[in-house]
Protein backbone atom coordinates (compact mmCIF):
# COMPACT_ATOMS: atom_id res chain seq x y z
CA UNK A 1 0.00 0.00 0.00
CA UNK A 2 3.19 2.95 0.19
CA UNK A 3 2.52 3.38 4.09
CA UNK A 4 3.34 0.71 5.90
CA UNK A 5 6.88 0.36 4.58
CA UNK A 6 5.87 -2.71 2.62
CA UNK A 7 5.81 -2.35 -1.28
CA UNK A 8 4.03 -5.19 -2.33
CA UNK A 9 1.40 -4.96 0.84
CA UNK A 10 0.55 -7.33 3.06
CA UNK A 11 1.80 -11.11 2.27
CA UNK A 12 -1.13 -12.79 4.59
CA UNK A 13 -3.28 -11.32 1.75
CA UNK A 14 -1.68 -13.42 -0.61
CA UNK A 15 -3.08 -16.89 0.13
CA UNK A 16 -3.51 -18.36 -3.83
CA UNK A 17 0.12 -17.69 -4.17
CA UNK A 18 2.37 -21.03 -5.82
CA UNK A 19 5.03 -20.20 -3.38
CA UNK A 20 2.57 -20.61 -0.56
CA UNK A 21 3.53 -24.02 -0.93
CA UNK A 22 6.93 -23.89 0.42
CA UNK A 23 6.25 -21.65 3.16
CA UNK A 24 6.60 -24.34 5.87
CA UNK A 25 10.03 -25.83 4.31
CA UNK A 26 12.61 -26.29 6.63
CA UNK A 27 14.88 -23.34 6.30
CA UNK A 28 12.06 -20.71 5.48
CA UNK A 29 12.52 -17.89 8.03
CA UNK A 30 11.02 -14.71 9.33
CA UNK A 31 10.60 -11.65 7.93
CA UNK A 32 11.90 -12.66 5.20
CA UNK A 33 10.08 -16.31 4.63
CA UNK A 34 10.13 -18.35 1.42
CA UNK A 35 12.74 -16.98 -0.43
CA UNK A 36 13.28 -17.32 -4.56
CA UNK A 37 14.67 -14.64 -6.13
CA UNK A 38 15.48 -16.08 -9.47
CA UNK A 39 11.82 -17.52 -9.37
CA UNK A 40 12.96 -21.14 -9.43
CA UNK A 41 9.69 -22.45 -8.00
CA UNK A 42 7.16 -19.99 -9.49
CA UNK A 43 4.98 -22.94 -10.42
CA UNK A 44 4.65 -24.66 -7.01
CA UNK A 45 5.67 -27.79 -8.63
CA UNK A 46 6.85 -29.85 -4.71
CA UNK A 47 8.96 -32.54 -6.75
CA UNK A 48 10.97 -29.27 -8.84
CA UNK A 49 11.17 -28.20 -5.69
CA UNK A 50 12.76 -31.65 -3.96
CA UNK A 51 14.74 -31.80 -6.73
CA UNK A 52 16.20 -28.19 -6.68
CA UNK A 53 16.81 -28.60 -2.81
CA UNK A 54 18.31 -31.89 -3.39
CA UNK A 55 20.48 -30.88 -5.73
CA UNK A 56 21.81 -27.67 -3.21
CA UNK A 57 22.45 -30.06 -0.60
CA UNK A 58 24.87 -32.02 -3.13
CA UNK A 59 26.60 -28.82 -4.37
CA UNK A 60 27.23 -27.86 -1.19
CA UNK A 61 28.47 -31.22 0.16
CA UNK A 62 30.97 -31.23 -2.92
CA UNK A 63 32.53 -27.11 -2.46
CA UNK A 64 33.21 -28.42 1.08
CA UNK A 65 35.04 -31.52 -0.06
CA UNK A 66 36.89 -28.75 -2.68
CA UNK A 67 37.95 -26.67 -0.20
CA UNK A 68 38.89 -29.09 2.42
CA UNK A 69 41.05 -30.72 -0.51
CA UNK A 70 42.64 -27.23 -1.46
CA UNK A 71 43.55 -26.26 2.44
CA UNK A 72 44.18 -29.62 4.06
CA UNK A 73 47.98 -30.06 2.14
CA UNK A 74 48.58 -26.44 3.31
CA UNK A 75 47.90 -27.30 6.38
CA UNK A 76 48.72 -31.30 7.44
CA UNK A 77 51.70 -31.34 4.10
CA UNK A 78 51.66 -33.78 1.77
CA UNK A 79 52.01 -37.45 1.27
CA UNK A 80 55.49 -39.26 1.35
CA UNK A 81 56.28 -40.52 -1.71
CA UNK A 82 56.39 -40.48 -5.50
CA UNK A 83 52.60 -40.34 -7.37
CA UNK A 84 54.49 -41.28 -10.33
CA UNK A 85 57.32 -43.49 -9.75
CA UNK A 86 58.47 -43.71 -13.35
CA UNK A 87 58.44 -40.57 -14.02
CA UNK A 88 60.08 -39.43 -10.80
CA UNK A 89 57.20 -37.00 -9.58
CA UNK A 90 56.82 -36.68 -5.82
CA UNK A 91 53.87 -35.71 -4.03
CA UNK A 92 55.63 -32.82 -3.24
CA UNK A 93 56.28 -31.72 -6.37
CA UNK A 94 53.03 -30.50 -6.99
CA UNK A 95 52.31 -27.16 -6.48
CA UNK A 96 49.07 -26.46 -3.89
CA UNK A 97 45.83 -24.24 -5.32
CA UNK A 98 45.78 -22.29 -8.28
CA UNK A 99 49.56 -22.51 -8.59
CA UNK A 100 48.78 -25.67 -9.98
CA UNK A 101 47.58 -24.80 -12.87
CA UNK A 102 50.25 -22.49 -13.86
CA UNK A 103 53.23 -25.06 -13.86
Amino acid sequence: DGLSGSAWGDWALYTDSPLRAFESELGVQAPVGFWDPAGFTKDGDAAAFKRLRETENKDGRVSMLATMGYITPEVAGKFPGEISPSLGVKFEDILNGLAALSK
